[in-house]
């Protein structure tokens, strides 16, 4: 009896540490304080490790220069590649301008035509240079960069190794992240998603009323809360007067699958989104169990979305409805900017209500690579993060002019979400990630280029 009690007590004490220090606070909407010095002393740590760095470096560096000297050898210059827009495009319209002054005398101006010169290639060789060494599109679909190492190995710069003051402090790090950070975060995601499927299949038996209404809101904010715990998550929310209200659209810039708990965990939201399969897939079915008018489409069924399109609709006008949670970008960026926001969830009418999400990128990369990580890999590895620690800004609500397009307001909301977070606006659309570029934005390219040269023709006519 004596060891039955001694296991019993052995196994229900990490149990009931877990509830009393994370499940218990999260139901309610409060902290103890314990991730805000987890926070504080990982800040300490990480700027432990960039001081050994640097120090590292700094000797490195000084025993380069050592050998440079006695081996006599010549520094080597380092040079900067920088845009200059029109650069070769000038240099086409200068060749043209000169070519058909020198013929005009004896065929006469209409009847002078280009001849190729081989220097008409560095255009599209410049073009080509610039998007190879500074591709403003590709790169927001890889891991952002960290200004410091954070103690994880998702680098390939090797810092474990520099010294062995490093490689201890790495070893203790994945200790303890891999065996006790991680066993309780996955304790919490079990009783999480136990909690939420328990739950969401009472609601799906109960009929519609406001009892109903009131349950499934106190449910759906617990669930997120917790699981926000599952990944020690610290989310700071500011201006909180503006968040959305029924019947209404929030709006915001998308990095992860997180977002939506960030989101969601201070306020409640219907759901739009491409339907999945496998875990994704599970959730999704028992979040619409629960009554709420969450709307699921496949992404490339036109008839679908021309449904799910009119559905929204019908949302936005019944003030009664939860407000309804959109990323427009259709796709995850790496949390360095905004890319082209979806016309779709601007044209159906309503109040938006923009908000911009940005993480801290010091505790682990929040962003999902859904080309390379599955979904079940991508929480893995947030689970094996220090933590997720985000800021959320509610701007105030913004509505679509008189004869204003779509597109137009489009853009206007994500300048304003892009400015407020900090992050880089860019009229990209963000399933280049996936498809080839558009023939469209290949026309523009091409226009570009004839007007270089019908300017030219302009200029020497003129004179």
């Amino acid at each position: 009896m004596e060891l039955f009690l001694t296991l019993l007590g052995f196994y229900l004490s990490p149990l009931l540490l877990i509830l009393g220090l994370i499940i218990i606070p999260a139901c309610f909407g409060v902290s103890i304080g314990l991730r805000k010095i987890y926070k504080t002393f990982l800040l300490q740590l990480f700027e432990f490790g960039r001081q050994r760095i640097a120090l590292e470096d700094k000797k490195r560096n000084h025993d380069g220069q050592d050998e440079e000297q006695e081996g006599q050898l010549q520094p080597l210059h380092s040079y900067t590649l920088s845009r200059e827009r029109g650069g070769s495009g000038r240099h086409i319209a200068e060749g043209v301008k000169n070519q058909t002054s020198a013929l005009s005398s004896k065929n006469g101006i209409d009847q002078v035509r280009r001849e190729f010169e081989l220097s008409d290639g560095l255009y599209f060789c410049k073009k080509g240079m610039e998007a190879i060494i500074d591709d403003e599109v590709t790169k927001r679909f890889s891991a952002e960069e960290l200004p410091s190492w954070n103690l994880l190995t998702r680098t390939n710069m090797n810092y474990q190794y520099l010294s062995m003051r490093l490689t201890i402090l790495w070893i203790i790090g994945f200790i303890i992240r891999y065996f006790i950070l991680l066993p309780i975060r996955l304790s919490v995601t079990v009783f999480a998603l136990t909690y939420l499927l328990s739950s969401t299949a009472l609601l799906g038996c109960m009929p519609d009323s406001n009892l109903k209404k009131v349950l499934n809101k106190y449910v759906s904010l617990t669930v997120y809360r917790i699981l926000c715990r599952c990944f020690s998550a610290m989310i700071t929310y500011h201006d909180r007067e503006n968040r959305a209200v029924g019947g209404g659209i929030c709006v915001a810039n998308h990095t992860s699958p997180i977002d939506v708990l960030v989101l969601a965990s201070d306020n409640c939201y219907a759901f739009i989104g491409q339907s999945h399969g496998g875990l994704f897939g599970v959730i999704q079915r028992a979040l619409s169990r629960s009554g709420t008018d969450h709307i699921w489409f496949e992404r490339f069924e036109i008839q679908d979305r021309r449904g799910v399109t009119q559905r929204l609709k019908e949302h936005v006008e019944d003030s009664r409805k939860l407000p309804m949670l959109i990323f427009p970008e259709g796709t995850c960026i790496n949390n360095t900017s905004v890319m082209m926001f979806k016309k779709g969830s601007f044209d159906v009418g309503g109040v938006i209500y923009p908000a911009a999400v940005k993480y801290d990128s010091r505790f682990g990369d929040a962003f999902w690579n859904s080309s390379r990580f599955s979904g079940v890999q991508y929480l893995m590895m947030m689970m094996t993060s220090w933590a997720v620690v985000a800021d959320v800004w509610y701007l105030p609500p913004m509505y679509r002019q008189e004869e204003e397009e779509a597109a137009t307001f489009a853009n206007r909301v994500k300048a304003e979400i892009a400015k407020k977070g900090g992050l880089v606006d860019l009229v990209w659309d963000g399933q280049l990630k996936r498809v080839r570029v558009k023939s469209e934005l290949i026309r523009e390219e091409q226009l570009e280029y004839s007007k270089i040269i019908a300017s030219a023709k302009a200029e020497m006519k003129e004179d």
